[in-house]
C-alpha cells in the first residue's frame, strides 16, 4: 500500500502518541484530525474546503442535541449529592444493615457504591467520596488494606456503567441509538458487576474472616424507633430518587434530558433537607458543573474533527479491507477489538476510547453477522450495536482500575491516609478487574443479559 493510503493509520499513531504528552484531548484530538487533512492535501488527495462541513456538524449536531444537554444536568446532580451529605448517612445505614454477614462492612461500600452508581455518572467523584468515607473506617475496623481498597476503587466506579451514567449518554449518541434504550440495557449488566463483587467478598470473608473482622453490636440504632428513622432519613431518600430519575425515563414519562432536571432538582432538595445547601455550596457545585461539562463538549468537537477526516482519508475502507485481508469472522473481529479495547485501557481514559472507538469500528459491528447468537430479537443491525455498546461500557470499567494510568487508583491515592500505599491499591484491584472480565465473558456468551430488559420493557 502506498503512503497515502496509510494515512489513517498514522493518524492513530500520531493520535497514540499525543496523548502521552498531557496535552488537552480535545485539541489533540482535533490537531490531529486538521493536520492530516492538510497534509492529505499537500500530497494531492484531499480538499481542505471539505473542512467547512465541520462547523456545520458540530453546532448543527452536537450543539443541539437535547440529548446531550442532560449531561451537565447530571453532573450537577452527582455534585450536589456529594455535598448534601446523602452518601455518608447511606453508608452508616448500610453498615448496620450488613453488620452480621461476612465482610459485612465491605458489602456495605460495595451497595452504597451501587445506589450511588444510580444516582450519578461521576466515577472521579465517587471514589474520591467512597475513600474519604469508609476507607478510615475500615482501616479502624482492622480491614485487610487490599481488600478495603479494591472494594471501594471497584465500587465506585460503577456509576460508568449502571445509569444515568454520563458515558452511556455519550455512547447512545455516538451509535444513533435512544439513550433510553442503552440505560435499560445497562442495568442488568451493571448490576451483574456489582453481585460478583458482592459474592466475592462474602466467599472471601467466609473463608478468611481475619481479613474482615466484624462490627460490633454497639454501633447502629437501639431500639426499633431510632432503626425506622435511620431507614426513613438515609436508605429511602436516595431510593426515591434513583426511582425519580430512572423510573421516568423507563416508564416514558420523560426524556433523559427531563429526567436529569429532576434529578438536579431532588438532589438540591435533599441538600436542603440535610440543611447542607449554602450560597457558598451552590457556587462550588455550578463551578464543577460547567468545568466537566466544557471539558466533555470539548472533546465532542475535538473528536468530530477527527472522525470526519478520518473517514474522508478511507480510515473505514481500510479496515474494511484489513477485515477482508484477516479473514477472521465476526467472532474473531468481536474479541479483537475487545482486547483493544482493554489494552487502550491500561493508557487512556474512556473518553479518549470511546470517542476514538465507536465512531470508527460501530458501522462495522452492525453489519457482521452473528448467525443465531442474537437471534429472537428484532432488527439485528440496531441489536448488535446495543449489544457491542454495552460490552465496550462494561470492558471499560477495567480502565479505571488497570495500572499504570487507572483513574480511580489516583483518585483513591490522593485523598488515602498515609499508611495506604500505591501497592496495596494496585494489589487490591487485581480480583476485581478479573471480575470485570468475567462479567464481560457472560454478557459476550449470554447476550439476553443485555437485550432481555430493552426487549421486555421497550419492544425492541
Amino acid at each position: 500500500m502506498t503512503f497515502v493510503e496509510l494515512l489513517p493509520v498514522f493518524m492513530f499513531l500520531a493520535l497514540a502518541l499525543l496523548l502521552f504528552t498531557g496535552f488537552p484531548v480535545a485539541f489533540i484530538l482535533g490537531g490531529v484530525g486538521l493536520g492530516f487533512a492538510f497534509l492529505a492535501q499537500e500530497l494531492g488527495t484531499f480538499n481542505v474546503a471539505r473542512l467547512v462541513i465541520i462547523p456545520n456538524r458540530i453546532f448543527g449536531g452536537t450543539m443541539e442535541n437535547p440529548v446531550l444537554v442532560a449531561i451537565p444536568m447530571f453532573i450537577f446532580m452527582g455534585t450536589m449529592l456529594e455535598k448534601s451529605g446523602v452518601a455518608k448517612d447511606l453508608l452508616h445505614c448500610l453498615q448496620v444493615l450488613t453488620r452480621r454477614i461476612p465482610g459485612g462492612l465491605a458489602l456495605s461500600v460495595t451497595l452504597m457504591g451501587t445506589i450511588m452508581a444510580a444516582t450519578t455518572g461521576i466515577i472521579g467523584a465517587s471514589v474520591v467520596m467512597i475513600t474519604l468515607l469508609a476507607l478510615p473506617v475500615m482501616l479502624e475496623r482492622n480491614y485487610n488494606i487490599p481488600l478495603a481498597t479494591g472494594t471501594i476503587a471497584s465500587s465506585g466506579t460503577l456509576g460508568i456503567l449502571i445509569p444515568p451514567s454520563i458515558m452511556l449518554v455519550i455512547m447512545s449518541d455516538l451509535m444513533s441509538i435512544p439513550v433510553g434504550t442503552v440505560f435499560v440495557a445497562a442495568i442488568v449488566p451493571g448490576l451483574l458487576l456489582a453481585a460478583l463483587y458482592a459474592i466475592y467478598i462474602i466467599v472471601l470473608c467466609r473463608l478468611k474472616p481475619h481479613l474482615a473482622p466484624p462490627l460490633p453490636d454497639d454501633i447502629g440504632p437501639t431500639n426499633r424507633a431510632e432503626f425506622w428513622a435511620m431507614i426513613f432519613k438515609s436508605f429511602i431518600p436516595p431510593v426515591f430518587l434513583i426511582v425519580i430519575v430512572l423510573g421516568s425515563i423507563f416508564a416514558g414519562l420523560a426524556t433523559p434530558t427531563e429526567a436529569a432536571g429532576v434529578g438536579a432538582a431532588g438532589a438540591t432538595l435533599l441538600a436542603l433537607l440535610n440543611r447542607k445547601l449554602s450560597t457558598n455550596v451552590m457556587k462550588e457545585v455550578c463551578h464543577r458543573s460547567a468545568l466537566t461539562g466544557a471539558m466533555l463538549f470539548g472533546i465532542f468537537l475535538g473528536a468530530t474533527c477527527f472522525s470526519l477526516v478520518f473517514r474522508w482519508l478511507g480510515g473505514e475502507a481500510l479496515i474494511d479491507e484489513f477485515i477482508a485481508w484477516a479473514g477472521v469472522g465476526p467472532w474473531g473481529i468481536l474479541f479483537v477489538l475487545m482486547g483493544m479495547i482493554f489494552f487502550l485501557g491500561f493508557f487512556f481514559d474512556w473518553v479518549e476510547i470511546t470517542l476514538i472507538v465507536l465512531p470508527v469500528f460501530g458501522p462495522i459491528v452492525a453489519r457482521l453477522d452473528f448467525g443465531t447468537h442474537l437471534a429472537g430479537y428484532e432488527g439485528v443491525g440496531e441489536v448488535a450495536l446495543i449489544w457491542f455498546t454495552i460490552l465496550v461500557s462494561t470492558n471499560l470499567q477495567t480502565s479505571f482500575l488497570t495500572p499504570p494510568f487507572g483513574f480511580a487508583l489516583f483518585y483513591m491515592k490522593g485523598v488515602a491516609p498515609p499508611g495506604v500505599t500505591i501497592q496495596h491499591i494496585y494489589k487490591g484491584i487485581i480480583p476485581f478487574v478479573l471480575l470485570q472480565l468475567i462479567g464481560l465473558g457472560l454478557c459476550i456468551l449470554f447476550p439476553d443479559l443485555v437485550l432481555w430488559l430493552p426487549n421486555l420493557l421497550l419492544g425492541k
